[in-house]
């Protein structure tokens, strides 16, 4: 019975995958729809779902009678969804599957929403084969009346739901297998449960259970029992009963001791006891191989209630809170709560480490080198590195990354990648709302290394055993792969991804409209490079068309060898076979697989175009000038849909031309920025080469940078018209001359992007930098080798930048107001004067004293100079990065600060999870 009800699952599953796909095709009237084709009829995704099958039953289509799987959403009307359910003992008197369950709307966030259903009617009782019923995601407070009388019941779930409570007559049910009740509000449970003797796999996960009856010893049939988190505090010996037993989930509760007999369990393969209470196990336990107990206080006393006079008190997990100019911190084997000044958390847990340890760390700027991506992932976050590297830690440490939310969120998942070993891997990944558009990816790690957050499509692996297994797609559920027996002698790990494609591209790069393609699969895996045996690939057929109705002569299977960019086209090759929703075909060697329903007959290039396009951000290129201070300049490269915002947001401050016209561009594409016709911007910035702006983009990331111009020209006579190009690329060694440059914007394979105007306007009056008294300023060097100095090159520079803002960062300086008055009235007629007088006489009190380029940046910062903030903090960074690289030529450190080598940074095709 339970490869009945897995086997009705999967069904429908591979329903609503194609119910997905071919939603662009359905008429628009109440007719039957194209995949009412046997006994599947699929509505959840079509909008006005009851209405269409009222339709049908008043119409008394025929094909209804036939129907055995049938899925519903219960976003609909409580009203019209209980009267369209109290139709179907009539209408669809064979059903076998029901599938009424929400989710598939989501909030803002990608959460799924929960249906309208509280109820079903009592006539549902009156459905005599149904095996399989799904009321998962929707607002049940109590178990309809009518399931317990479904006595052909084999697959029950109710997750997502608000169960409190399960009633008695749930024993009623004699051949349950499948039960999952997961995410509820479950206290306690009916006695009655523990009478289900057919029941295999039971899921009671994310309740509220704080104890088990010894009666679960009498699930003699239980081979699966999920019970993580939950409240429990302690397990009954019984469970030594559930001889049939393979995996047993406990994860993430209150456990404080598991009985020894677990370990003589016959057949388990997996105990998951993580994040519980643990201070003893048992030795059984503690050597199993299959046993996981991460996250659990081993080894420590607990803290007694009542101590007794004069025992020592345990100092409580100490918490630091880091400030921006602090890059490191102690770790004892207290074990402490860190909150990094970037946004960074950790938590040590007690005995993480035997000794007392100094963790460094550091924030980088993310470019190619250091973040690997897929061709079709996405960067979420900046790149940090946290040191010592490689040194194991005693229990695992927390570790949360705040990260850009996403956009697109359909068959996709974030995850943290880390470097380990040289080479790239993704971590079990958990995500976590503290507001709303504030996210956290929250994992464990063993020892330090590299950390980036990343999207990517949804991944799935296994264990190939010499026996043969299946794998599939959990973002597709109709794509699977089948291993037969003796594919393989050793046991190898395999990973899939699967890249959703949309409906629209296609059509319109072939100008044709019926031409559609399938999900877009990418398979790799270790050991030798080809199978023993011919492993079996299922693929949904392109949406709209199924095995009945097709051409085949039009079907194309598509098949890419990385790091080859070109599509193949091996459909003579291998041998088709089609079903109505799918296509299968046999291959001994993985790599990229998609299929194609087109008219065109040479498709390999079409597909090479239509890949890269799957790849490409719409983006435009913004240059604003500050309207207070017109040398500040800002530059941008945005997300088509995120300009009309971002505009709003700055015209307050800034003016400038129109956006550029769209361009495309690839995550992590270099480009540079050049500003021309007199204009010039200065050179001593870290992503500056003789004047030319490095940027990358990542399409989650802001892409922006403000920089202050300059000219040679005389501006008092008239104003200067420059403009600023952006080109694809590198900043090239031989930067070409303005007149080259120009003639390569209107080659064919030119590398330009756009350009915009850039206007400084005429200066009026004293105005200028060379006006105004005097100031001796004497020599002088802020902050320390080791950290950074900021000399006084540096800060005539930094007041340069200031202009009208000077006050506000004085007094964020902590200059008396009055003070600020007497140096306006000193240099009365010279703003460039003021602003040297300020930051000098500020930075003579300063020298020698710890954290004062700390302060500046902070005060930088508060009164909105970011693009100033962010110059010094690059000084400071360049100046760092020198004195390390001197150092380390004279042998008086170790080499193993900075990035991590070439070797260790190649891109992974997909990451391997």
């Amino acid at each position: 019975m339970a490869a009945v009800a897995e086997g009705l699952e999967t069904e429908s599953a591979a329903v609503e995958d194609a119910a997905r796909d071919a939603a662009d095709a359905v008429d628009a009237g109440l007719g039957v729809p194209p995949l009412l084709a046997g006994n599947r009829l699929s509505l959840d995704l079509y909008p006005r779902g009851c209405h269409r099958l009222l339709h049908l039953c008043a119409q008394q289509v025929p094909q209804l009678l036939e129907v055995e799987f049938l899925q519903l959403s219960s976003h609909e009307d409580p009203w019209l969804l209980e009267a369209t359910l109290a139709r179907l003992p009539w209408s669809l008197p064979r059903l076998r599957s029901l599938v009424l369950k929400g989710g598939q709307r989501r909030n803002a966030l990608g959460a799924c929403l929960q249906g309208s259903l509280t109820t079903l009617p009592a006539s549902l009782s009156g459905l005599t084969h149904l095996a399989h019923l799904d009321l998962s995601f929707n607002s049940l407070e109590t178990l309809p009346a009518c399931v317990p009388q479904m006595c052909g019941l084999s697959a029950l779930l109710l997750s997502h739901n608000c169960l409190s409570e399960l009633p008695e007559a749930l024993g009623a049910l004699p051949a349950l297998t499948f039960l999952a009740i997961t995410h509820n509000r479950l206290e306690t449970l009916p006695t009655a449960l523990w009478s289900l003797s057919t029941l295999q796999r039971l899921d009671l996960s994310e309740n509220l259970l704080d104890t088990l009856p010894p009666e679960i010893g009498g699930l003699s049939s239980l081979a699966e029992l999920n019970l993580a988190s939950n409240r429990l505090q302690s397990l009954p010996t019984s469970l030594a009963g559930l001889r049939s037993l393979r995996l047993l989930v406990l994860h993430s509760n209150l456990l404080a001791s598991v009985p020894a007999s677990l370990a003589r369990l016959p057949l388990l393969t997996r105990l998951d006891l993580r994040d519980n209470q643990l201070r003893d196990v048992p030795p059984e336990l503690l050597d199993a191989p299959f046993v996981r107990l991460q996250g659990n206080p081993l080894g420590r006393a607990p803290p007694a209630p009542h101590s007794p006079p004069g025992t020592p008190v345990v100092p409580e997990m100490p918490r630091l809170l880091l400030t921006s100019d602090v890059d490191s911190f102690p770790v004892t084997p207290q074990g402490c709560s860190v909150t990094l000044a970037c946004g960074v958390r950790l938590q040590f847990p007690a005995g993480a480490t035997a000794t007392p340890v100094t963790i460094r760390y550091r924030l980088w700027l993310p470019e190619p080198r250091l973040v690997p991506l897929g061709p079709h992932d996405s960067l979420l976050s900046g790149v940090l590195e946290l040191q010592p590297h490689g040194v194991a830690f005693l229990q695992e440490v927390g570790l949360w990354l705040l990260f850009v939310p996403p956009r697109a969120r359909r068959c996709r998942e974030v995850v943290v990648r880390t470097l380990s070993d040289n080479s790239w891997s993704d971590l079990e990944t958990h995500l976590e709302e503290e507001a709303p558009k504030r996210l956290w990816a929250r994992c464990q790690v063993p020892h330090f290394s590299w950390f980036l957050v990343v999207s990517r499509p949804v991944s799935n692996t296994c264990l190939v055993p010499p026996e043969g297994t299946l794998l599939c797609s959990s973002g597709h559920p109709g794509v699977k792969v089948t291993f037969p027996p003796g594919a393989t002698e050793e046991p190898r790990h395999v990973h899939m991804q699967v890249v959703h494609v949309g409906s629209r591209g296609l059509p319109a790069l072939l100008e044709e409209p019926e031409a559609a393609a399938s999900p877009l699969l990418c398979l790799t895996q270790s050991g030798p490079p080809s199978f023993l045996q011919p492993v079996t690939v299922q693929l949904p057929l392109p949406p709209g068309i199924t095995g009945l109705s097709l051409d085949r002569s039009r079907l194309h299977l598509l098949y890419r060898a990385p790091p080859a960019a070109a599509w193949d086209d091996i459909t003579a090759q291998v041998a088709l076979e089609l079903t109505h929703l799918y296509a299968r075909f046999q291959v001994t060697r993985f790599s990229w697989y998609w299929l194609w329903y087109t008219t065109a007959t040479c498709v390999g290039g079409l597909a090479r175009k239509a890949w890269e396009r799957l790849r490409l951000h719409r983006v435009n290129l913004i240059a604003l000038q500050r309207r207070r201070d017109p040398e500040q300049v800002l530059l941008q490269c945005l997300p088509r849909n995120k300009v009309d915002a971002t505009l709003r947001r700055l015209l307050e401050r800034y003016r400038g031309p129109e956006p550029s016209d769209t361009v495309d561009m690839f995550e992590g594409e270099k480009f540079f920025a050049a500003f021309e016709g007199g204009i010039d911007v200065d050179a001593g910035r870290p992503d500056c080469v003789e004047g030319r702006l490095r940027f990358v983009f990542y399409s989650h990331l802001r892409n922006v940078k403000e920089v202050y111009v300059t000219t040679a020209l005389d501006r008092k006579a008239q104003a200067v018209r420059g403009q600023v190009s952006f080109y694809r690329g590198e900043v090239p060694e031989e930067v070409p001359e303005e007149a080259e440059a120009a003639r390569q914007k209107k080659g064919m394979d030119t590398l330009w992007m756009a350009t915009l105007p850039i206007k400084l306007p005429r200066l009026r009056g004293s105005e200028g930098p060379g006006h105004g008294a005097s100031l001796s300023l004497a020599p002088l060097n802020l902050g320390d080798a080791e950290t950074g100095f900021l000399t006084q090159s540096n800060l005539l520079t930094v007041a340069g930048r200031l202009g009208p803002d000077w006050p506000a960062v004085a007094l964020h300086l902590g200059m008396p107001y009055h003070e600020l008055q007497r140096i306006r009235h000193e240099f009365r007629d010279d703003l460039d004067g003021q602003i040297r007088h300020m930051l000098f006489s500020w930075a003579e009190r300063q020298a020698g004293r710890p954290g004062a380029v700390g302060l500046l940046v902070q005060a930088l910062e508060q009164s909105d100079r970011q693009d100033v903030a962010e110059e010094v903090q690059a000084i400071l960074e360049l100046g760092r990065r020198k004195y390390q690289e001197g150092i380390q030529r004279t042998s008086l450190a170790p080499g193993d600060l900075g990035p991590p080598g070439p070797s260790a940074l190649q891109s992974p095709e997909p990451a391997q999870a």
